[in-house]
C-alpha cells in the first residue's frame, strides 16, 4: 500500500481546525463571564446600598446575585474545558505531526506510541469540548429565567396599573 499525504494532511488539519473553533469558543465564553461578573458587581453595589433587605426589590436582587454567582461559575469551569480541549487539540496535532515526520524511520514501536498518544489528547480535548459546551447551556438557562422572572414582574406591575387606571376611569 502506498502512503497517502492527504492521510498524514487530515490528521493535523483536523485538530488544527478544532483548536481554532476552542479559541472561538473561549474568546466568547470569557465575554460571557465578564458580563456576568459586571451584571454581579452591580447588583452587590445596589444591595449594599440599601438597608431593607426585606423588600420585594431586595429579595429579587439576592435572587439574581445568587444566579449570577451561580452563572459565574458555571462559565469559568466552561472555560477551563474550553482550555483543557485547545490544549488537547493542539497537542494532537503535534503529536500527529511528529508521528507522520517519524513513520519514515522504521521506528513501529515509537510510531504507534505516538499514535495512541494523538487519539488520547484528541478524545480528552472533545470530552472538554462537550463537557464545556453542556455548562454554557446550563449557564444560558439560568440566565434566560432570571430574565423570564423579571419580565413576569415587570408585565405584572404594569397589569396592576392598567387595573389601577381602569378602575379610576
Amino acid at each position: 500500500m502506498e502512503p497517502n499525504p492527504f492521510a498524514v494532511l487530515s490528521l493535523i488539519v483536523a485538530p488544527a481546525i478544532l483548536t481554532n473553533a476552542s479559541s472561538v469558543l473561549i474568546m466568547s465564553t470569557s465575554n460571557r463571564l465578564a458580563r456576568a461578573v459586571d451584571r454581579a458587581r452591580e447588583l452587590s453595589k445596589q444591595l449594599e446600598e440599601t438597608a431593607e433587605y426585606n423588600s420585594e426589590r431586595a429579595r429579587r436582587r439576592l435572587r439574581e446575585l445568587s444566579a449570577a454567582e451561580t452563572r459565574t461559575l458555571l462559565l469559568l469551569r466552561s472555560l477551563q474545558c474550553s482550555y483543557l480541549a485547545l490544549g488537547g487539540f493542539s497537542s494532537a496535532a503535534l503529536v500527529s505531526l511528529l508521528g507522520a515526520v517519524t513513520v519514515p524511520t522504521g521506528l513501529l514501536v515509537l510510531v504507534q506510541v505516538l499514535e495512541v498518544a494523538g487519539v488520547l489528547a484528541g478524545l480528552v480535548a472533545v470530552g472538554a469540548l462537550v463537557y464545556g459546551s453542556t455548562l454554557l447551556l446550563q449557564e444560558t438557562r439560568i440566565a434566560v429565567e432570571v430574565v423570564g422572572n423579571r419580565a413576569a414582574t415587570v408585565l405584572a406591575k404594569a397589569d396592576n396599573s392598567s387595573s389601577a387606571i381602569d378602575r379610576k376611569l
